[in-house]
Protein backbone atom coordinates (compact mmCIF):
# COMPACT_ATOMS: atom_id res chain seq x y z
CA UNK A 1 0.00 0.00 0.00
CA UNK A 2 1.06 3.51 -0.80
CA UNK A 3 2.31 6.03 2.20
CA UNK A 4 -0.34 8.65 2.56
CA UNK A 5 1.99 10.83 4.15
CA UNK A 6 2.39 14.05 2.31
CA UNK A 7 0.28 12.89 -1.07
CA UNK A 8 -1.89 14.87 -2.37
CA UNK A 9 -4.55 12.65 -3.54
CA UNK A 10 -4.58 11.41 0.40
CA UNK A 11 -7.05 13.99 1.32
CA UNK A 12 -9.29 13.99 -1.02
CA UNK A 13 -10.06 9.70 0.05
CA UNK A 14 -9.63 10.64 3.60
CA UNK A 15 -10.54 14.06 4.49
CA UNK A 16 -13.38 15.04 2.16
CA UNK A 17 -14.01 18.52 1.81
CA UNK A 18 -17.74 19.61 3.62
CA UNK A 19 -19.28 22.89 2.37
CA UNK A 20 -20.07 25.71 5.34
CA UNK A 21 -23.64 25.82 6.70
CA UNK A 22 -23.81 29.22 5.25
CA UNK A 23 -23.71 30.68 1.82
CA UNK A 24 -24.65 29.20 -1.13
CA UNK A 25 -23.77 25.47 -2.71
CA UNK A 26 -20.74 25.67 -5.02
CA UNK A 27 -22.33 24.10 -8.10
CA UNK A 28 -18.83 22.45 -8.82
CA UNK A 29 -17.77 19.83 -6.45
CA UNK A 30 -15.31 17.03 -5.94
CA UNK A 31 -19.32 14.25 -6.18
CA UNK A 32 -20.11 16.22 -9.62
CA UNK A 33 -16.60 15.81 -10.79
CA UNK A 34 -16.32 12.25 -9.66
CA UNK A 35 -19.82 11.15 -10.84
CA UNK A 36 -19.45 12.81 -14.56
CA UNK A 37 -15.58 10.54 -14.71
CA UNK A 38 -17.69 7.56 -13.69
CA UNK A 39 -20.29 8.02 -16.47
CA UNK A 40 -17.85 8.21 -19.25
CA UNK A 41 -15.66 5.53 -17.98
CA UNK A 42 -18.84 3.02 -17.38
CA UNK A 43 -19.77 4.18 -20.84
CA UNK A 44 -16.48 4.54 -22.68
CA UNK A 45 -13.30 2.90 -20.56
CA UNK A 46 -10.67 4.62 -18.31
CA UNK A 47 -9.04 6.08 -21.46
CA UNK A 48 -11.82 8.30 -21.84
CA UNK A 49 -11.63 10.09 -18.44
CA UNK A 50 -9.72 13.27 -19.01
CA UNK A 51 -9.82 16.49 -17.14
CA UNK A 52 -10.42 18.67 -20.17
CA UNK A 53 -13.10 15.65 -20.86
CA UNK A 54 -14.54 16.05 -18.11
CA UNK A 55 -14.70 19.97 -17.59
CA UNK A 56 -16.44 19.82 -21.02
CA UNK A 57 -19.13 17.71 -19.97
CA UNK A 58 -19.81 19.94 -16.88
CA UNK A 59 -19.41 23.33 -18.86
CA UNK A 60 -16.70 24.81 -17.10
CA UNK A 61 -13.04 25.21 -17.69
CA UNK A 62 -10.47 22.56 -17.29
CA UNK A 63 -8.77 25.12 -14.36
CA UNK A 64 -11.96 25.46 -12.38
CA UNK A 65 -11.45 21.30 -11.49
CA UNK A 66 -8.22 21.74 -10.51
CA UNK A 67 -9.26 23.86 -7.28
CA UNK A 68 -11.64 20.71 -6.37
CA UNK A 69 -9.03 17.72 -7.78
CA UNK A 70 -5.07 18.14 -7.80
CA UNK A 71 -5.43 16.22 -10.97
CA UNK A 72 -6.42 12.67 -13.11
CA UNK A 73 -4.53 10.44 -10.81
CA UNK A 74 -6.23 11.65 -8.01
CA UNK A 75 -9.63 11.45 -9.59
CA UNK A 76 -8.84 7.84 -10.64
CA UNK A 77 -8.41 7.18 -7.25
CA UNK A 78 -11.60 8.38 -5.45
CA UNK A 79 -13.45 7.21 -8.65
CA UNK A 80 -11.81 3.19 -8.14
CA UNK A 81 -13.26 3.89 -3.92
CA UNK A 82 -16.34 4.90 -4.21
CA UNK A 83 -17.34 2.15 -7.22
CA UNK A 84 -16.64 -0.36 -4.98
CA UNK A 85 -19.32 1.15 -2.77
CA UNK A 86 -19.29 1.35 1.09
CA UNK A 87 -18.58 -1.95 2.76
CA UNK A 88 -21.47 -3.37 4.27
CA UNK A 89 -21.48 -6.29 7.09
CA UNK A 90 -21.64 -9.90 5.80
CA UNK A 91 -24.32 -12.11 6.51
CA UNK A 92 -24.25 -14.04 9.75
CA UNK A 93 -22.41 -17.44 9.41
CA UNK A 94 -18.97 -19.32 9.24
CA UNK A 95 -15.71 -17.76 7.10
CA UNK A 96 -16.81 -19.69 4.01
CA UNK A 97 -20.48 -18.29 3.50
CA UNK A 98 -18.95 -14.84 4.51
CA UNK A 99 -16.15 -15.35 1.76
CA UNK A 100 -18.48 -16.84 -0.68
CA UNK A 101 -20.62 -13.41 -0.12
CA UNK A 102 -17.76 -10.70 0.04
CA UNK A 103 -16.88 -12.24 -3.80
CA UNK A 104 -19.98 -12.16 -5.21
CA UNK A 105 -20.12 -8.28 -4.24
CA UNK A 106 -16.68 -7.59 -5.44
CA UNK A 107 -17.22 -9.23 -8.65
CA UNK A 108 -20.36 -7.55 -8.92
CA UNK A 109 -18.45 -4.14 -8.73
CA UNK A 110 -15.76 -5.07 -11.35
CA UNK A 111 -18.79 -6.07 -13.80
CA UNK A 112 -20.69 -2.88 -12.78
CA UNK A 113 -17.38 -1.11 -13.60
CA UNK A 114 -14.86 -2.44 -15.68
CA UNK A 115 -11.56 0.01 -15.66
CA UNK A 116 -11.70 -1.15 -12.57
CA UNK A 117 -9.17 -3.79 -13.43
CA UNK A 118 -7.08 -1.23 -14.85
CA UNK A 119 -7.84 1.42 -12.40
CA UNK A 120 -7.24 -0.70 -9.35
CA UNK A 121 -3.70 -1.55 -10.38
CA UNK A 122 -2.56 1.91 -11.11
CA UNK A 123 -0.23 3.25 -7.90
CA UNK A 124 -2.55 5.26 -5.87
CA UNK A 125 -3.69 5.38 -2.42
CA UNK A 126 -6.56 3.28 -0.46
CA UNK A 127 -9.43 5.15 0.26
CA UNK A 128 -11.37 3.86 3.16
CA UNK A 129 -14.22 1.84 1.03
CA UNK A 130 -11.52 -0.29 -0.39
CA UNK A 131 -10.06 -1.16 2.58
CA UNK A 132 -13.46 -1.31 4.05
CA UNK A 133 -13.75 -4.10 2.13
CA UNK A 134 -10.83 -5.38 2.67
CA UNK A 135 -11.40 -5.35 6.06
CA UNK A 136 -14.98 -7.34 5.80
CA UNK A 137 -12.78 -10.66 4.49
CA UNK A 138 -10.00 -10.25 6.80
CA UNK A 139 -12.72 -10.55 9.53
CA UNK A 140 -14.07 -13.27 8.09
CA UNK A 141 -11.25 -15.52 8.71
CA UNK A 142 -10.67 -13.92 12.27
CA UNK A 143 -11.00 -17.17 14.79
CA UNK A 144 -9.79 -19.47 11.55
CA UNK A 145 -5.96 -20.06 13.19
CA UNK A 146 -4.64 -18.69 10.26
CA UNK A 147 -1.92 -16.60 10.41
CA UNK A 148 -1.99 -12.42 9.46
CA UNK A 149 -0.09 -13.25 6.42
CA UNK A 150 -2.09 -16.04 5.80
CA UNK A 151 -5.24 -14.06 5.94
CA UNK A 152 -4.00 -11.44 3.54
CA UNK A 153 -2.80 -14.05 0.91
CA UNK A 154 -6.33 -16.04 1.16
CA UNK A 155 -7.95 -12.54 0.16
CA UNK A 156 -5.46 -11.74 -2.63
CA UNK A 157 -5.74 -15.51 -4.14
CA UNK A 158 -9.79 -14.73 -3.95
CA UNK A 159 -9.00 -10.82 -5.48
CA UNK A 160 -7.09 -12.62 -8.05
CA UNK A 161 -9.09 -15.51 -9.10
CA UNK A 162 -12.26 -12.21 -9.56
CA UNK A 163 -9.98 -10.28 -11.83
CA UNK A 164 -8.75 -13.17 -14.01
CA UNK A 165 -12.55 -13.82 -15.00
CA UNK A 166 -13.70 -10.26 -14.60
CA UNK A 167 -11.00 -9.69 -17.22
CA UNK A 168 -11.97 -12.73 -19.28
CA UNK A 169 -15.43 -11.27 -19.55
CA UNK A 170 -14.34 -7.71 -20.72
CA UNK A 171 -11.95 -8.77 -23.35
CA UNK A 172 -14.75 -11.34 -24.80
CA UNK A 173 -16.34 -9.93 -28.16
CA UNK A 174 -18.46 -13.30 -28.43
CA UNK A 175 -21.51 -14.11 -26.26
CA UNK A 176 -20.36 -17.43 -24.30
CA UNK A 177 -23.64 -18.89 -25.53
CA UNK A 178 -22.03 -17.87 -28.89
CA UNK A 179 -18.71 -19.26 -28.61
CA UNK A 180 -19.91 -23.10 -27.08
CA UNK A 181 -22.08 -23.20 -30.11
CA UNK A 182 -18.85 -22.27 -32.05
CA UNK A 183 -16.64 -24.46 -30.31
CA UNK A 184 -18.98 -27.47 -30.53
CA UNK A 185 -18.88 -26.98 -34.24
CA UNK A 186 -15.05 -27.02 -34.12
CA UNK A 187 -14.95 -29.82 -32.32
CA UNK A 188 -17.57 -31.83 -34.44
CA UNK A 189 -15.06 -31.26 -37.48
CA UNK A 190 -11.84 -31.62 -35.62
CA UNK A 191 -12.60 -33.29 -33.00
CA UNK A 192 -9.87 -35.89 -33.72
CA UNK A 193 -6.96 -33.76 -33.31
CA UNK A 194 -8.16 -32.30 -29.63
CA UNK A 195 -9.93 -35.38 -27.97
CA UNK A 196 -9.75 -34.01 -24.75
CA UNK A 197 -10.98 -30.52 -25.60
CA UNK A 198 -13.95 -32.75 -27.53
CA UNK A 199 -14.34 -34.59 -24.63
CA UNK A 200 -14.52 -31.93 -22.05
CA UNK A 201 -17.17 -29.85 -24.94
CA UNK A 202 -19.90 -32.93 -25.24
CA UNK A 203 -19.77 -33.64 -21.40
CA UNK A 204 -20.75 -29.83 -21.03
CA UNK A 205 -23.19 -29.96 -23.92
CA UNK A 206 -25.09 -33.01 -22.05
CA UNK A 207 -25.89 -31.15 -19.33
CA UNK A 208 -22.57 -30.16 -17.46
CA UNK A 209 -21.97 -26.89 -15.97
CA UNK A 210 -19.29 -24.48 -17.38
CA UNK A 211 -18.74 -21.84 -14.67
CA UNK A 212 -15.02 -20.69 -14.37
CA UNK A 213 -16.18 -18.02 -11.12
CA UNK A 214 -17.99 -20.43 -9.62
CA UNK A 215 -15.43 -23.44 -9.49
CA UNK A 216 -12.86 -21.19 -9.12
CA UNK A 217 -14.37 -19.63 -6.26
CA UNK A 218 -15.37 -23.16 -4.75
CA UNK A 219 -11.64 -24.79 -4.87
CA UNK A 220 -9.58 -21.94 -3.00
CA UNK A 221 -12.18 -22.05 -0.29
CA UNK A 222 -11.74 -26.02 -0.15
CA UNK A 223 -8.19 -25.48 -0.33
CA UNK A 224 -8.30 -23.16 2.73
CA UNK A 225 -10.92 -25.52 4.33
CA UNK A 226 -7.70 -27.83 4.31
CA UNK A 227 -5.22 -25.58 5.81
CA UNK A 228 -7.88 -24.14 8.83
CA UNK A 229 -8.81 -27.59 9.47
CA UNK A 230 -5.30 -28.87 9.72
CA UNK A 231 -4.88 -26.14 12.25
CA UNK A 232 -7.78 -26.08 14.65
Amino acid sequence: MTVIDGVAGAKLLWEPRTPGARGPKPVLSVDRIVAVATELADAEGLAAVSMQRIADELGFTKMSLYRHVPGKADLVAVMTDRAFGEPVDLADGDWRTQLGEWCGRMYAALDRHPWLLDSSLCPRVWGPYELGWVDRALAALDGTGLTGAERLDAVATLSGHLRAIAEQARNSATPEADFSRTLGALMAAHGERFPAMAAAVAESADGGQDNALAFGLERILDGLAVLIDGRR
